[in-house]
């Protein structure tokens, strides 16, 4: 059973408490971390693809999707907070009563912003690098943004919903696996198969948006474009992570908790 890896969810969103009531800058600086370890994976990702996209290659989307999964390995083993993951975490505690709601939707916010600004960070460090300048390399990235920024909403919410559940499962699984090789190789094929199916997710998607503003980008890709994006993204991302993860695992857990009672 997930009960010993749900254990050590419950462990893991009381270290964060813990990072929060000692340093709140500390935690805003994991936080940054996190979205800055997605943005090297965005950046890997669409590097990578603009080979094949140039060319016009089937493989554009796959190729792009195996190396994205460098960012979440960052994460796990970089000490990143991000707020996509703590939807489930927090959710969870929460509902254990190990932790407040009142302090889950303070951590939540933190970890939020402090996502935001290391994104704007990194894309300002990109921009730095002059290695996007070029149309030939920066133009996957631009059409792919440009098709984020116009998708219905609802379709949006969605997407965000089913993007979520699968990168906390991506986190959750290798809890119960043993040896890093097998953790790694979950959290890849998790991380790939939200990307290859074209899931929404709010803070890769910041990152992204962020990197494409910097650049020299067509008049459709806009600030207003961006939040049209990550309002229904974001909700949907909490959906996935706090009712499919946090709260369906309290509920079917309770049986076996009053077992061991």
């Amino acid at each position: 059973m997930e009960h010993a890896s749900l254990q050590k969810v419950e462990q893991l969103a009381l270290k964060k408490q813990k990072i929060f009531r000692v340093s709140k800058s500390s935690y805003i600086l994991r936080s940054m971390l996190a979205s800055m370890f997605i943005g090297f994976g965005v950046i890997v990702a669409f590097k990578t693809g603009s080979f094949f996209y140039n060319e016009h290659s089937p493989l554009t989307y796959p190729m792009a999707a195996l190396t994205f999964g460098a960012a979440i390995i960052l994460i796990s083993y970089g000490g990143g907070d991000l707020f996509t993951g703590n939807t489930f975490y927090y959710t969870y505690t929460a509902l254990r009563k190990k932790m407040s709601w009142g302090s889950a939707l303070k951590l939540w916010i933190t970890s939020y912003g402090g996502n935001v600004l290391g994104a704007a960070a990194f894309a300002l460090l990109i921009w730095s690098t002059g290695l996007f300048k070029d149309a030939a390399v920066n133009g996957f990235l631009l059409s792919v943004v440009e098709k984020k920024l116009h998708a219905p909403m609802l379709e949006l919410f969605f997407r965000g919903v089913l993007c979520n559940w699968l990168v906390c499962l991506a986190f959750f699984i290798p809890m119960s696996l043993k040896g890093d090789g097998p953790k790694l190789f979950a959290m890849m094929l998790f991380v790939f198969c939200f990307f290859i199916s074209g899931y929404e997710h709010s803070i890769a998607n910041l990152c992204t948006f962020a990197i494409a503003l910097v650049l020299n980008h067509p008049g459709t890709i806009s600030l207003e474009g961006m939040i049209h994006n990550l309002i229904p993204v974001t909700l949907g991302n909490f959906i996935g992570g706090s009712i499919l993860m946090g709260v369906m695992y309290n509920y079917v857990n309770k049986p076996f908790d009053e077992v061991d009672e």
